[in-house]
């Protein structure tokens, strides 16, 4: 049994927004947030206890095209995987948060082996397990390198954790960039991490709805934030920024253009917030391609994340991959590759050459100011658009 190291813990509330409500809400409030920041990082650098406790399997040891998932529930304990209560196949209880779980992991397998015939996040057939009711104080849902762990909501800021299958989808994506490009967790590798997330989160959603670009809310998290939050998720990708403006939780930071890239040291430098930026250029991109999301543009990016990142790939790598894969699968110079290069353009992300068709690719000039981040230039800190 493979041991996979885990480089990092992704959480579905991102830190900023505990942070937030740590610093700006009642004792009870605060705490379960301080709590729940707290053993984030013990997590992240592997101090944690549970961590000690290991699901019965890490990975398949050879291909397997059958779905499997295992739920078990940690009786708010810290200890993982816990007691195992649904697997596959069996009969359902009617524990709501176990049953999501459940429904959830299965949509994210059969979205990645209908649509690209993978099998599972680690293309072998891995086992997808999940853990509900995990802690009594840890307010979150995270992928962390080996399953799904659910904390439990207070029902006033956040709901279900489990209520939400493109929150699901776009953390088990965290296991497919895990296994696909080991892409790393900090500045803008993290920020394209936290993308390919959102945008296969996304996908998956618009796949179980059978929606096409236009009739997508656009929206990851929409079912997490509680009655108290006055926002309508935890992401736009149709406009960042937008998600939430709430005296508990603050203003969603994230940006729309590399106008306004965000420098700092928290939050793994912005991974949650500038991935923002490659969020929209995908909206961008889908709406001008219309039809379904997955079947153009979601292949163009499968194809960057399974065959074309390095680990420490950053926006300029990510841009240019994508602008290449269009032109090699749907024609250099055509249509998809024009409307992949206009897009990124438009958020402010230029590539130097697309492929042997440079002449033919008209690539919009930079607004004034614009980072120009084929060139591996950056903001030095947040500047308003002009």
């Amino acid at each position: 049994m493979p041991n996979i190291p885990q480089k990092y813990v992704c959480g579905a509330i991102p830190p900023h927004i505990l942070t937030r409500v740590a610093e700006h809400t009642s004792n009870e409030a605060s705490g379960t947030a301080r709590a729940t920041l707290e053993h984030m990082r013990e997590l992240a650098t592997g101090r944690a206890a549970s961590l000690l406790q290991r699901p019965t399997e890490v990975a398949a040891t050879a291909v397997s095209t059958r779905k499997r998932r295992n739920v078990y529930t940690a009786n708010h304990t810290l200890r993982l995987p816990g007691k195992l209560v649904l697997s596959e196949h069996k009969a359902r209880g009617t524990d709501v948060e176990v049953n999501e779980a459940y429904d959830g992991s299965g949509s994210t397998y059969d979205f990645f082996a209908s649509v690209f015939r993978r099998s599972s996040i680690d293309g072998r057939g891995m086992r997808l397990d999940s853990t509900v009711h995990y802690g009594e104080s840890f307010e979150n849902a995270l992928w962390n390198g080996r399953q799904m762990v659910y904390g439990h909501a207070d029902g006033r800021i956040f709901s279900r954790f489990t209520a939400s299958v493109d929150v699901i989808a776009h953390e088990l994506t965290h296991g497919v960039t895990q296994f696909a490009a080991a892409l790393g967790y900090h500045g803008q590798t993290g920020a394209l991490n936290e993308h390919l997330s959102d945008a296969f989160g996304i996908m998956v959603k618009q796949w179980l709805l059978g929606q096409t670009a236009d009739k997508s809310d656009w929206l990851i998290g929409a079912e997490i934030f509680g009655p108290a939050v006055n926002g309508v998720a935890v992401r736009s990708m149709a406009a960042p920024g937008t998600a939430y403006d709430d005296p508990l939780l603050g203003k969603d930071p994230q940006p729309s253009h590399m106008h306004d890239y965000v420098e700092t040291t928290e939050d793994n430098g912005g991974v949650h917030i500038n991935s923002g930026i490659l969020n929209h250029g995908f909206y961008r991109a889908a709406i001008a391609l219309g039809g379904r999301t997955w079947e153009v543009l979601g292949r163009i990016w499968y194809v960057a994340l399974t065959d074309r990142l390095r680990p420490e790939a950053d926006f300029a790598d990510f841009v240019q991959a994508t602008v290449d894969i269009a032109g090699e699968l749907y024609g250099m110079g055509g249509k998809v590759q024009r409307i992949v290069a206009e897009a990124w353009s438009d958020v402010g992300l230029f590539v130097l050459h697309v492929g042997c068709a440079t002449q033919h690719i008209p690539i919009k000039k930079p607004r004034q100011r614009a980072a120009v981040v084929a060139a591996r230039t950056l903001p030095s800190r947040r500047r308003p658009t002009r």
